[in-house]
C-alpha cells in the first residue's frame, strides 16, 4: 500500500508539473504582447507598402513617421497621409486628407489604435523604406518587434 501511495504521488507530481509548464507556454504564446506585436507589424507593413515612394516625413527624434498614399487608383496625385505615432502607450495610425500647396494642407479623417503595451517606438527611414522598432511590455512579458517595409506606389 505504501509503495502504491509513493507511485501515485510521484505520478501526480509529474502530471501537475506538465500542466503548469503547458499553461506557462500557452500564456506566453497568446499574451497581449505577442498579439500586439503581430498586429503592429502587419498594419505597419500594409500602410507603408501602399505609400508613395516620392516622400515621407520623419520626426528628428524618430517619434513619428508620416507616409503619403493615393485615395484611389484613379487619383492623379498623392492625396492621403498616414501618421504612425505613440500616444499614451498605444501605437496609433492617423489617416487624413493631404493637399500639398493649399491653404489647408491636411485634415484628420480617422485614428486607428494599432496596439497597446508600448514602452518605446522608434521610426527610421532609408530611401524608399521605413523601419519601426517597437518595444512592448505588459508587466509580465516584454518583446521587441522590428519591422521594415518598402514604399511601392508612385513613380
Amino acid at each position: 500500500m505504501v509503495t502504491m501511495l509513493i507511485v501515485i504521488l510521484a505520478l501526480g507530481t509529474v502530471i501537475v508539473d506538465g500542466i503548469r509548464g503547458w499553461q506557462r507556454t500557452y500564456d506566453r504564446v497568446y499574451a497581449d504582447v505577442k498579439t500586439d506585436g503581430y498586429v503592429a507589424r502587419n498594419v505597419f507593413d500594409r500602410v507603408v507598402r501602399k505609400a508613395g515612394r516620392q516622400t515621407y516625413l520623419l520626426a528628428a527624434d524618430g517619434s513619428w513617421l508620416e507616409v503619403y498614399y493615393y485615395s484611389s487608383p484613379s487619383a492623379p496625385t498623392l492625396d492621403r497621409y498616414a501618421r504612425f505615432v505613440v500616444v499614451s502607450g498605444q501605437l496609433q495610425v492617423q489617416h487624413g486628407v493631404w493637399a500639398p500647396g493649399t491653404a489647408t494642407p491636411r485634415s484628420l479623417l480617422t485614428t486607428e489604435t494599432v496596439c497597446g503595451n508600448v514602452s518605446s517606438c522608434i521610426f527610421k527611414g532609408d530611401g524608399r523604406s521605413a523601419q519601426m522598432e517597437l518595444a512592448l511590455d505588459d508587466g509580465t512579458l516584454s518583446a521587441t518587434v522590428v519591422s521594415s517595409a518598402v514604399m511601392h506606389n508612385g513613380s
